[in-house]
């Protein structure tokens, strides 16, 4: 339910917290002067969720992180393939310069 700011002709301010349907505050609980609802800014308005980038409203510290966490990694030694030794065959079956393709023609 939102919250809505009121003010007296006396200079005295209070807040209501009502729903949308509910009639304004007539009358200022301290002196009971007529009362009228006042424009507010409102508060601060996060969306989160699907559709909404959070990281729109992250730090500097934040940001600089999540750039150096983006940098490529290197991978491991362990990781690459190993090399073929010379003179191993291809999985071709050994076929290399034979004079025919793959698909049966003769090459030129």
């Amino acid at each position: 339910m939102p919250t809505y700011e009121y003010r007296c002709a006396n200079g005295h301010t209070f807040e209501r917290v009502q729903r949308i349907s509910d009639p304004p505050v007539d009358t200022c609980p301290e002196c009971g002067a007529a009362a009228e609802r006042m424009l507010s800014g409102g508060g601060g308005l996060l969306f989160k969720g699907s559709g909404f980038y959070i990281t729109d409203y992250r730090s500097d510290k934040y940001r600089k992180a999540a750039e150096s966490d983006k940098a490529p990694a290197k991978p491991a030694e362990s990781e690459q393939a190993p090399a073929k030794p010379a003179g191993e065959k291809s999985a071709e079956g050994g076929k290399s310069g034979s004079g025919s393709s793959s698909d049966g023609s003769p090459s030129s």
